[in-house]
């Protein structure tokens, strides 16, 4: 055991400074410029197009034998919607202040565009598997695309080390926590039943997540949104004073500030920016991976089912999160006799959905934390698969059994173990992987743009459903033969 603590020491001293530096320096402001440059260059299409991407998401239903748009939307969500929605919220609040909320707002309008861009791009570039499914993502893009099989291969290493393995442990990890809390389960069989479920819907493949995610995730997500209206409506006469409060704080002219104006407004700022990139995950290079298996006639009819993914995360459940906590006492109490301490984030979002429903309260907290974590281990397993299938193409039937053992193990190990250095190193690897991504879309831009033109066109020229022709774009041949082309010619 000393000998772990020494190696998990060494690697620390080396990938901190690092991860410090990426997520510090470099990507924060990458993310968030690329989600501004991407509005402008599509014309603000997240808020020209915003009601028919809630049309085209929920009406993309059937898929043959592929996967429908609303599964491959359904996947994406059931990895984007976890843990942080419910304690990432919670710890922006503590550490920025309210204002916190207003930047997430803004921060995931802006990265609308980028999930769409990324999105897009997934679905130019996606290849037919022999299952029949479609895969894609940024490996396939970068590849395909910028021609550079080195990096693809670096993304698709990174991706699997972040969602293929630790973030699994460390979501099995919060679910065992949270039973524990609520019900008294022991953490060890907690991760048992975690381990039976996980492996009766990974063994059936991508397929079978997405039927699974299909089904579950939008009921947990209209429960946990109803729960909010029915706070919401209870104390509405405190809304107006609560979103005053949001909106100022975020200009560092809330109440509690005094002096620290500008340190309010840095603080505010910077948690709300990362709470929001770290929840609608736009421009990590996640959701392409889950936006390449759908079959649709048009790339940019998915990328903008992936762009609603990110008002239903951001701006609808993490609201929700936000709307429960500060239409609490516990909030303010905490501000009042805590301030500056550590919390645990998940404490303080049950602690106010208790104030609000008392042990019913506690309870549903627990409930939407199994369902939102193993979601996010289902969802996360299938970006690993995809990822496995780039890098052994042919021969990755044993990879991809490897990953689901290793996979498993990562749900066991979760469960009954503390995971600092696992969160730790899933953060390093997740931020070397956006940083990769970003750079690839940031080049490959003007082919997801010709094909939002190419769709706008024909929608206007009154074709209800696009169909992509790959002829609009500069070099069609870096496009798998057969996978548009023959949707152009019956066009």
């Amino acid at each position: 055991m000393e000998f772990i603590h020494t190696i998990e020491n060494a690697i620390r001293v080396v990938m901190e400074p690092i991860s410090g530096f990426i997520w510090g320096y470099i990507l924060l402001y990458l993310l968030l410029g690329a989600g501004v440059l991407f509005t402008i260059m599509t014309k603000f299409m997240q808020f020209r197009l915003m009601g028919h991407m809630a049309r085209v998401t929920f009406g993309g239903r059937g898929a043959g034998e592929g996967i429908s748009a609303f599964q491959a939307f359904a996947t994406s969500l059931a990895s984007r919607v976890g843990t942080g929605n419910l304690a990432g919220v919670a710890i922006a609040l503590w550490v920025g202040g309210p204002g916190a909320i207003f930047w997430m707002w803004m921060t995931a309008l802006v990265g609308l565009a980028t999930a769409f861009v990324e999105s897009t791009l997934a679905q130019v570039y996606k290849v037919k598997h022999e299952d029949g499914v479609f895969r894609g993502g940024p490996a396939y893009y970068i590849e395909r695309g910028l021609g550079q099989r080195w990096m693809s291969v670096l993304f698709a290493v990174f991706l699997l080390l972040a969602y293929g393995l630790a973030f699994n442990g460390a979501q099995s990890n919060t679910i065992a926590q949270a039973m524990n809390g609520a019900f008294s389960v022991p953490n060890w069989l907690t991760g048992v039943v975690l381990v039976a479920l996980t492996a009766l819907i990974i063994y059936g493949g991508i397929r079978s997540v997405a039927r699974t995610a299909e089904k579950i995730v939008p009921v947990m997500a209209v429960a946990y949104l109803l729960v909010a209206l029915y706070i919401l409506v209870v104390n509405i006469g405190e809304v107006p004073a609560m979103l005053a409060l949001i909106v100022k704080s975020a200009f560092g002219l809330g109440p509690a500030v005094g002096g620290a104006a500008g340190y309010a407004i840095k603080a505010a700022m910077e948690n709300g920016v990362k709470r929001g990139l770290f929840s609608n995950e736009a421009g990590m290079g996640s959701a392409p991976n889950a936006a390449a298996t759908a079959s649709v006639k048009h790339p940019a009819a998915q990328g903008l089912v992936q762009s609603f993914g990110v008002v239903c995360d951001t701006l609808i459940i993490c609201s929700c999160t936000a709307v429960v906590i500060l239409l609490s006492g516990v909030y303010d109490t905490l501000m009042s006799t805590s301030p500056g301490q550590h919390i645990e984030g998940i404490k303080l979002t049950q602690d106010a959905m208790s104030d609000h429903l008392g042990t019913f309260g506690t309870w549903f907290i627990a409930v939407a934390i199994l369902l939102f974590a193993f979601t996010s281990i289902i969802g996360n397993y299938a970006y690993g698969e995809i990822n496995m299938g780039y890098l052994f193409g042919k021969r990755s039937r044993l990879a991809i059994q490897v990953l689901r053992l290793a996979v498993l193990a990562m749900v066991m190990i979760g469960s009954v173990a503390k995971l600092t250095f696992v969160w730790d190193f899933a953060d390093f690897a997740m931020g070397l992987m956006a940083t990769t991504n970003l750079i690839a879309i940031l080049l490959l831009s003007p082919v997801a743009l010709r094909a939002l033109k190419d769709y706008e066109k024909q929608r206007r020229n009154g074709v209800r459903e696009p169909v992509f022709d790959p002829s609009v774009l500069k070099r069609p041949e870096t496009l798998e033969p057969g996978v548009w082309d023959t949707q152009a010619e019956h066009h």
